[in-house]
């Protein structure tokens, strides 16, 4: 009704001309039309995962939304979709594409376009309504819009230079007729490229493509580029460098992991031109384009990138420019067999954030190390003054020594070279600067300064930022409590999280930068809470089914740039994955599309581990790597290969049965389960101590995987819960668990509802863990528990504990089976613990936002029959339209359970389950509850 009064406040002022019809509308709205649309609301469309899409190469593609409501217990009954070729038709209610009419279905997700075939480069615009539980419809969603890709065969050939460069200039200019209406592009460029379009970047993606086995996949970018052209005489640009396509170790003084290169650099380019008039062109590269070596002197990921600005030809992107004396460029052969858009690309890598330095120090040699004051994946972004041709190179670090300069052990070996930016200064006029083809980890930056002449004067920095640089996937999580140190926790693993956030997950964004494929499923529930990551573990299943190696084998790293040895390559614990990864995405999404098309690569994976077992053991893994032990902290010292590789080898077996059974093959479910019932038999006559109540070592992954994984004999869970607690209680509640087995312990200890010992565990700061990585200034996880300075300081494998905090802390997660899988039945079960007074936090799921916050409250004198007053613990959680919720209360009874003021019983929307020890269970609609309760 408020929206009503607004609307004919609006009306009543309009002019006398049109105030009379504007009211009939108005009360016509009133009738029950403005009641449909106030309880339902249709909101945050999607196609594929993105919002607007550009490139969308599935001919069709499904479509997202998601519905609001003020309303408790609001629902979709059916829904409509229109699909038209522009806005106005959709405006006219005309689904000339494509018109669902009313679907009956609560369906918000994955619903697949059955329009009109679509063609390449084709704009959709679309809209949803839906019909709420009283069968009355929305109003429309605003309209959204997709583009497509390209659905045939491209009209541009892959082109290249006749000669080998560093980095290169590619360049066109071409005419545009009067009356251009529409201008699409669709581009690659490798190893990286930048778009220009006269004189202008095309967009603001950096570092693009995004990395894939370029002899497999190479992924393009599409963009709506009309406002960037202009009837007549234009120019379009494209600067190529080296990226992961290209390492090759040129200079020995600077950093390279491996080296390696899939070919010369080249690029791709179709650039479609639509006119009023409806003619269409394209303009495509050829050999007719012109090529120059770029002004980048040196390119390399790791080793850096080196700019010479006397080197780049003024205006060489514009139109008129004068490039007779560049070569033609010649035709290259494709790089690999498929080319991918959108669909199978994660979000693209952005400038997310600046940081300034807070402070500097300066050296008696003319070097000054500039403290950014927070570890990060960055650029940096400089404006420099100084004589032509003077030069400043920016040395990046994670610490620094006692006085003051910077330690580069944490960022590999000098021995075997260090990176850098450089940049030669073109004129004696101030110039700015920012790299095109390196990014680095770092929290300090070195700057070198030298003059263009022996004892001539030096550059100067006028401006210094660190441009934090990572995947631009939308964040979806918040969290806080009332413990400081949790807090600061959180972002100490999120920092590490998005500095390893690219079109891979990386281990490291310095050293390494390859996709290690354990983070991507043991950390993949803690990195889905904090950002929208779907189409990153969708490009990582590309990327690990290109590795696949043909006798069956899913390496350790996809892409697969290096071959390390033996089980750096093949340890089980990595390579699971590939199965684990799918049904991570369909518990945070209900997508099955990974599990069933991946399924035949899966079998071929796990036959491939069969062949490697010996009397039922499987050994080939890494063990629970970089646990706690006496020993530098590296190669496992608690928990041997064969304990975890071959738990992980159950648990792909079990994986299976229900992929099958998914995928409708009962008979293959029943023979992987069969497979791991005989695995689960043979493991615990091999590992399982009955003497003990312990396995093998008596570690606490030993203990934690068996546990998770449903390996241990159920009347023997007990005894190896408690010595799983003993474990951890013996060392001063304390982790020694590593990289494999401390997800695990977690679960272990939430799921036996023991999170009070989690809390115990990370609330100090004197033993090694997140406490004492913060105590010593660190700003970014570690690899390592103990921060030592030959490990890694900016690592997100130990962050485990982000999926503590919402799953269990706070307790917001999915239900299990097909009815909760995507959060459509949610699971609200908050762990109060230690001295906590209040915990919340939010997620924006792909069904809409869920919120959870709880608080203890000091207990009263019962002076008061006001039940709220004395209550001790207060629930407040908001559940998203066309969803429900099933909440785990703690309390004295469901007597003393009161709901927005009232006894629970009377509550309409509110339906008591059971109890479970201390607590009650209740299913909610969707909406906003506030519960209090008595806890004993």
């Amino acid at each position: 009704m408020k929206s009503l009064a607004r609307t004919l406040r609006a009306a009543l002022a309009a002019p006398v001309t049109i105030r009379c019809f504007a009211l009939v509308l108005v009360l016509f709205s009133a009738a029950g039309f403005v009641h449909a649309a106030e309880t339902l609301r249709v909101t945050y469309l999607k196609c594929e995962y993105g919002a607007d899409p550009l490139g969308i190469d599935v001919p069709q593609p499904r479509l997202f939304w998601q519905l609001e409501s003020d309303d408790r217990g609001q629902r979709q009954t059916a829904w409509q979709v229109l699909a038209a070729s522009s806005l106005d038709a959709l405006a006219k209610d005309q689904g000339d594409l494509w018109d669902s009419g009313r679907v009956a279905s609560d369906e918000t997700t994955f619903v697949r376009y059955a329009g009109k075939p679509l063609a390449s480069s084709q704009q959709v615009f679309w809209k949803v309504r839906a019909w709420d539980r009283d069968g009355k419809p929305s109003a429309w969603s605003r309209p959204a819009t997709w583009t497509m890709g390209i659905l045939d065969e491209w009209e541009g050939a892959w082109i290249a230079s006749s000669s080998a460069t560093e980095t290169l200039l590619l360049r066109h200019e071409f005419d545009i007729r009067n009356g251009l209406r529409r201008a699409v592009v669709h581009v690659s460029g490798l190893g990286q490229y930048e778009l220009s379009l006269n004189g202008a970047k095309v967009g603001d993606a950096l570092l693009s493509p995004g990395w894939t086995n370029y002899n497999k996949t190479t992924l393009y970018d599409t963009f709506d580029v009309t406002a960037q052209l202009q009837a007549g005489r234009n120019a379009i640009g494209i600067f190529l460098g080296n990226g992961m396509y290209n390492v090759v170790r040129r200079d020995l003084a600077r950093f390279s992991k491996f080296a390696g290169s899939f070919g010369p650099l080249r690029a791709i380019v179709n650039l479609r031109l639509e006119y009023a008039d409806g003619r269409a062109e394209t303009i495509a590269t050829d050999e007719h384009w012109r090529t120059h070596a770029g002004p980048v002197t040196f390119s390399s990921i790791y080793g850096g990138e080196d700019h010479d600005a006397r080197l780049e030809p003024a205006n060489w992107n514009r139109a008129g420019f004068d490039d007779s004396s560049w070569a033609l460029a010649v035709r290259q052969s494709p790089p690999g067999k498929t080319l991918r858009g959108f669909s199978e690309a994660s979000e693209a890598l952005r400038a997310i954030e600046v940081l300034r330095p807070v402070g500097s120090r300066a050296f008696p040699d003319g070097t000054v190390v500039y403290d950014l004051g927070q570890n990060a994946s960055i650029m940096p972004r400089l404006r420099v003054t100084g004589p032509a041709g003077s030069v400043v190179r920016l040395i990046p670090a994670e610490v620094t020594n006692p006085d003051g300069t910077i330690n580069r052990n944490t960022m590999g070996s000098e021995r075997r070279g260090i990176s850098w930016w450089q940049y030669t200064k073109a004129t004696d006029a101030e110039e700015s600067w920012m790299p095109r083809f390196f990014y680095s980890g770092g929290r300090y930056l070195k700057a070198i300064f030298t003059p263009a002449q022996p004892g001539g004067a030096l550059p100067k920095l006028e401006l210094l930022e660190g441009v934090v640089v990572h995947s631009s996937a939308e964040p979806v999580g918040q969290f806080a409590t009332s413990n400081p140190l949790l807090n600061r926790i959180r972002e100490l693993v999120r920092w590490s999280q998005r500095s390893n956030f690219v079109s891979v997950l990386t281990d490291c964004p310095h050293r390494e930068k390859l996709g290690w494929l354990e983070q991507y499923h043991l950390n993949g529930p803690a990195l889905r809470y904090e950002f929208d990551a779907a189409r990153i573990f969708t490009k990582g299943m590309h990327d690990m089914s290109d590795a696949q190696t043909e006798d069956g084998l899913i390496p350790n790293i996809a892409p697969e740039y290096t071959k390390f040895k033996g089980s750096f390559r093949a340890a089980a614990e990595w390579g699971g994955s590939f199965l684990i990864v799918p049904w991570q995405q369909y518990d945070f999404t209900g997508d099955t599309s990974l599990l069933l098309n991946y399924y035949p690569a899966m079998k071929r994976y796990f036959a491939y581990l069969e062949s490697k077992t010996k009397d039922g053991v499987l050994s080939e893994g890494l063990g629970d790597w970089y646990d706690l032990g006496p020993k530098k902290p590296g190669f496992s010292q608690q928990t041997p290969p064969p304990i975890t590789a071959t738990a992980y080898y159950f648990n792909d077996a079990k994986l299976l049965a229900r992929v099958a059974a998914l995928a409708g093959k009962p008979d293959e479910a029943q023979d992987y389960e069969r497979r791991a019932e005989a695995i689960r038999v043979n493991y615990n006559r091999v590992f399982y101590h009955a003497d003990k109540g312990s396995y093998a070592t008596g570690s606490q992954s030993a203990n934690a995987l068996p546990l998770v994984f449903g390996i241990v004999d159920p009347a023997e869970r007990p005894r190896v819960f408690a010595s799983l607690i003993h474990a951890v209680e013996s060392v001063g509640d304390t982790v020694t668990a590593g990289d494999i087995g401390y997800r695990y312990l977690l679960l272990a200890l939430a799921q036996g509802g023991r999170s009070d010992l989690i809390y115990r565990m990370i609330n100090q700061d004197e033993k090694p863990g997140y406490g004492y990585i913060l105590k010593k200034g660190e700003t970014s996880l570690t690899e390592a528990w103990d921060a030592n300075l030959s490990s890694s300081h900016n690592h997100f494998m130990l962050g485990q504990i982000t999926e503590w905090f919402y799953g269990h802390l706070v307790g917001l997660r999915s239900a299990d089976g097909p009815a909760g899988a995507g959060f459509k039945k949610i699971v609200i079960a908050p762990e109060p613990v230690g001295d906590l007074t209040w915990a919340e936090a939010s997620y924006h799921s792909i069904h809409g936002l869920i919120s959870v916050r709880w608080e203890r409250q000091p207990r009263r004198e019962e002076t008061s029959a006001d039940v709220e007053a004395k209550g001790d613990f207060k629930l407040s959680l908001s559940i998203p339209a066309n969803t429900t919720a099933e909440v785990s209360l703690p309390s004295r009874g469901r007597e003393s359970v009161r709901e927005s003021g009232k006894p629970v019983a009377q509550i309409t929307g509110v339906k008591f389950l059971r109890r479970e020890g201390d607590r009650d269970i209740f299913a909610i609609e969707s909406g906003r509850y506030e519960f209090v309760s008595t806890i004993p």
